[in-house]
């Protein structure tokens, strides 16, 4: 069988990315995490203290799940006592942006979902 030049070929999804949005999605506090980052509280112990019901065990989990993925860095400084702050990294700028286009999409289908049932 002959192959034309201009024949596309089955279209893949992204595997690694669609993952990565699932496991975020996944984590109940991911997008609480991102929410105190972009308040300017970055450090583990400020916010277990600013989310009700977020232990210490979960979101050092989340963090390192992040982490994992390029979305957060971890910056330890050389303290007494020791200080440790997370950031949002440049791809994890990139990720956030996709993550809000997903939110805003919800958004419209919740919003056509409630005109098409009046």
């Amino acid at each position: 069988m002959k192959i034309e030049k201009n024949m596309l070929t089955r279209k893949r999804p992204p595997m690694s990315s669609a993952r990565m949005v699932e496991t975020i999605y996944g984590c109940k506090w991911s997008l609480t995490v991102y929410q105190l980052l972009a308040r300017g509280v970055n450090r583990p112990g400020e916010m277990v203290r600013n989310v009700e019901g977020l232990t210490t065990k979960v979101l050092n989990e989340c963090l390192r799940r992040n982490m994992e993925f390029g979305i957060l860095e971890r910056i330890s400084y050389a303290e007494i006592p020791p200080r440790v702050e997370y950031n949002v990294t440049e791809f994890g700028q990139k990720f956030l942006r996709i993550l809000d286009d997903l939110e805003k999409l919800q958004e419209e289908i919740d919003g056509s979902d409630l005109s098409e049932s009046k």
